[in-house]
């Protein structure tokens, strides 16, 4: 006999019903958000908490029934999954914004003692400024920047990926290579 829902899934609104397809469907997805995606979809269809949770390989109901309370309280984001433990994050969007702030400001040579930003001076900065981060690390500063589409050059300057700036006839104009994440790839070895 099946357990009773003390908080039945409630209707999906037809946005959320093709996000949740589309997520349970993709190859490219985390494991885990298509297996969210593909339990709240059968208890939409009226599968019960159990045969949700065996249809997707969980063990117990009360996971489906968790997912399904997470989903109510945040919407599709309950979908994503929550921080996995470990330190609690520290930076979060506010403390990244302020960071990529900092690095597009141009430094001034007496002020920050340089003329083009490297890890240790923009660390400097930011831990110098009344509203900075004081204990910010170069290895924060360099994944906020990885994440933005930033990347270290040879000659230690900071350039957007796929931007580029050409000498023309008209003049100098900017280039944008719309297959940069593509061509980036997830890899972080150092390429020849």
């Amino acid at each position: 006999m099946a357990r009773p829902q003390k908080e039945p899934l409630r209707e999906l609104t037809q946005a959320e019903r093709q996000q949740l397809h589309a997520l349970a469907r993709s190859r490219s997805a985390p494991a885990d958000r298509r297996v969210r995606a593909k339990a709240l979809l059968a208890v939409a269809e009226g599968a019960t908490f159990e045969q949700a949770a065996t249809e997707v390989g969980w063990h117990r109901y009360q996971s489906v029934s968790a997912l399904v309370a997470r989903f109510h309280r945040l919407g599709m984001p309950a979908v994503q999954g929550q921080h996995g433990g470990g330190p609690a994050l520290q930076y979060g969007p506010l403390e990244q914004e302020r960071i990529l702030k900092e690095f597009a400001r141009t430094p001034e040579r007496e002020r920050d003692g340089t003329a083009t930003w490297t890890l240790t001076t923009l660390q400097r900065a930011l831990r110098r400024a009344a509203d900075g981060l004081p204990q910010v690390s170069t290895y924060v500063i360099l994944q906020t920047l990885h994440r933005a589409g930033y990347t270290c050059q040879r000659d230690r300057t900071w350039c957007s990926t796929g931007t580029v700036q050409r000498k023309r006839k008209e003049g100098v104009v900017e280039v944008t290579d719309p297959d940069t994440q593509e061509k980036r790839g997830t890899s972080s070895r150092r390429t020849r």
